[in-house]
């Protein structure tokens, strides 16, 4: 029990230690899978382990993040193909993670096995990702780190393919120049061309070695554990200790680092001979198959028995709520009815009575009595489409969060008479799925385009009731339902669906925690892919549709991407905001 009730605050532990490290109290942090690297001034961190025996595998997690924030430096972007940027990212990732690990003793222990779990998982040799995460190891390795078995055989195979044996002057190289970035990467690019993943002008085609390498043929893993509890324990990690370690005396002095003038200049005529990744600076976004797509019914998710569950479930998240739903509609139906034109029709046989034609009656006592009605025109007919980002980095908190947000706003315009559809995206497997084993089985070519089978749900749509429909959006909380997100075809597909409706007033609102993540596509095509469609996407909404586009980021600011967006982190505020907001958009 004891562990059951420290796991419940080791993730504020955990974020509050990044900012501690760092020195950055602007970092920002979020309840998912840690990206490699980490984006600016952001940091993802897993649900807390069931086992204690994994806390320093989870803690190697926060641990790098946190090194990336306090040893990288940002600079100017080097051109690239997407398995040279892979290994170029890994190499300063092991960079920050080494001296780190230097100064911060139970790091080690923590970066190593953390290590060693992607080391098991990873299974596919002509993966990219499997070069960057050999190349991280490697240079631990080098620099005398004990790798663990898995981890060591990684290496072992690594060294064997390439022949790095003989790479003395680079090593010593590295070594020397472990805490200057701007050599480091220099040294960085040697090692590239010694991959063959890069080459410049003056090397013919002679010197590339003859064999490729290898096109992706899986992905680099998902970790597919319940992200469901969040918390952590204390304002630093305890494993953190500050300690300063010597590099080891006996490494060899080395060689001066590459004398090179700017990076730039060092791959001035960028080139990927013989290598089936040479056409990923490909632009034009492409689908490989639409076959195995599909879009569904909440209903279809999950049995009676299952709904009425995740229902109970959700309305015990919302209770705290519910003093909030009522005031966000009472607030919203004054401001419409302020806006509706208001007319009566006079002399009816029913209705209100007419005081203002008493007098007749009273003249005239025969006389009939007059009733009135009012009658309303709408200011402007209105509906709204929720989108609902149903992607694995939003397991625990931001999925509850999101579901709270959907059943406040969604209830309170029905209660508006405002037409509302809820939307749901995210996959239907990992690692791409049916789409992927196709594309495996034509020959594995380069930048094939979108490679997994996407899913749409319909918690609600516009014509239906809310009464009928609220019972199905516990679904979302269903275990196994999230995992990976393609955020610019789900917002195609909803403005799709919104533009064909005939309500004069249009709005869509994202509910999402980022970027778009999908492994199988990025591995195989640019590594900004799937960022720069939805950003092509967003443009076309904003500057050429009726439809207004709001986004709101859970646990993440979402401004890089929409220019109407708000930021909610913790359900306290969930109120207040969407009262502000909500208010705010139908004032206009």
């Amino acid at each position: 029990m004891g562990w059951i009730k420290n796991r419940e605050r080791l993730f504020e532990a955990a974020a509050s230690s990044i900012k501690a490290i760092a020195n950055n109290k602007n970092i920002s942090s979020k309840n998912g899978i840690a990206q490699r690297p980490p984006s600016i001034n952001q940091v993802a961190i897993s649900s807390t382990p069931r086992s204690s025996k994994d806390i320093h595998s989870w803690r190697g997690e926060s641990d790098f993040q946190a090194f990336w924030h306090l040893y990288h430096k940002q600079t100017k972007e080097i051109p690239l193909t997407l398995p040279a940027r892979i290994v170029f990212n890994e190499l300063e990732m092991s960079r920050v993670e080494i001296l780190g690990s230097n100064k911060y003793k139970g790091s080690k222990k923590n970066i190593l096995e953390y290590l060693e779990i992607k080391s098991i998982n990873m299974d596919d040799e002509k993966s990219p990702n499997f070069l960057g995460l050999c190349s991280n190891l490697w240079l631990k390795n080098v620099l005398g780190f004990k790798l663990s078995s898995a981890s060591k055989t990684l290496v072992d195979s690594f060294n064997k393919k390439y022949d790095l044996s003989s790479l003395d002057s680079i090593k010593n190289n590295f070594i020397n120049n472990i805490d200057n970035q701007e050599l480091f990467e220099e040294i960085s690019l040697d090692f590239l061309k010694k991959l063959k993943l890069l080459i410049t002008n003056n090397q013919s085609e002679e010197d590339v070695d003859d064999e490729p390498i290898e096109s992706p043929g899986s992905t680099n893993e998902i970790e597919q554990d319940s992200l469901d509890d969040l918390g952590e324990n204390s304002s630093s990690d305890s494993s953190l200790e500050d300690i300063n370690l010597e590099m080891d005396d006996n490494l060899q002095e080395s060689a001066q680092a590459t004398d090179g003038n700017a990076i730039d200049e060092e791959i001035d005529a960028l080139a990927y001979p013989q290598n089936d990744f040479q056409n990923t600076l490909k632009k034009d976004y492409a689908i490989f198959t639409s076959d195995f797509d599909e879009v569904i019914d909440a209903k279809d998710l999950t049995t009676p028995e299952e709904a009425i569950r995740l229902r109970n479930q959700l309305d015990n998240l919302i209770k705290p709520h519910q003093t909030t739903i009522g005031k966000l509609a009472n607030r919203l139906q004054r401001l419409l009815l302020a806006k509706q034109n208001t007319s009566w029709n006079y002399n009816l046989e029913e209705g209100m009575l007419d005081t203002a034609r008493l007098h007749r009656v009273i003249a005239e006592p025969g006389h009939p009595l007059s009733y009135k009605q009012e009658t309303e025109t709408n200011f402007k007919d209105t509906v709204v489409t929720l989108l609902i980002d149903n992607s694995g980095s939003m397991r625990g908190r931001s999925i509850s969060l999101a579901a709270i947000c959907t059943d406040i706003i969604g209830s309170t315009l029905e209660r508006c008479q405002i037409k509302t559809e809820v939307l749901g995206f995210t996959t239907k497997h990992w690692k791409g799925g049916d789409s992927k084993q196709l594309w495996i089985s034509n020959g594995s070519y380069s930048s094939p385009g979108r490679l997994n089978d996407i899913r749409h749900i319909i918690y609600k749509s516009a014509d239906n009731s809310w009464r009928r429909a609220r019972k199905y959006f516990g679904a979302m909380l269903r275990e196994g339902l999230l995992k990976e997100n393609i955020d610019g075809e789900a917002l195609s597909w909803s403005h799709k669906r919104l533009i064909k409706r005939n309500e004069e007033r249009k709005i869509l609102i994202v509910i999402s925690d980022g970027a778009p993540v999908d492994d199988s596509t990025l591995s195989a095509n640019r590594e900004d892919y799937l960022d720069n469609h939805l950003k092509e996407i967003i443009s076309l909404i904003e500057n050429d549709s009726p439809v207004e586009l709001q986004a709101i980021g859970i646990g993440h600011d979402v401004t890089k991407y929409y220019k109407n967006a708000i930021t909610i982190n913790r359900a306290e505020e969930l109120g207040e905001v969407l009262l502000d907001e909500l208010t705010k958009l139908f004032k206009n």
